[in-house]
């Protein structure tokens, strides 16, 4: 029923303007519009829906994810745009916060302005 229908991805913030330059300056994405109700990004043809909220709740696990072909280069440039990345307790992750699966696949997480958990994955080959 939706196999011909684009996704459109959620997440919220209750720091509109700090969110803005993180997901515009330090991401990259494209902000197509900033209405009352969302910022609204273009993330590679995906649209990206930021709900405007009084109060974010933060979880543990991913809510966003962007596969990259270089983790490691994607990581460094992060990391030298003040990226802070999240490390786990018994994951054994790289100095620049990657862990590697046993199939060889790269993750790295990190957060936005409002505590949102996001990651890189390279998918091994």
């Amino acid at each position: 029923m939706l196999t011909d229908s684009k996704l459109v991805a959620f997440a919220a913030t209750a720091m509109p303007e700090q969110s803005i330059d993180f997901y515009s300056n330090v991401l990259n994405l494209n902000l197509i519009a900033d209405t009352p109700f969302a910022l609204v990004f273009d993330a590679n043809g995906t649209t990206l829906r930021i709900q405007k909220v009084e109060t974010v709740t933060v979880t543990e696990y991913t809510i966003l994810g962007w596969e990259v072909k270089n983790i490691i280069t994607t990581a460094r440039d992060l990391a030298n745009k003040g990226v802070q990345f999240k490390y786990y307790a018994n994951m054994p992750q790289d100095d620049l916060g990657i862990w590697k699966t046993p199939d060889g696949t790269m993750v790295a997480w990190f957060n936005d302005p409002d505590g949102n958990t996001l990651s890189v994955t390279q998918i091994s080959a």
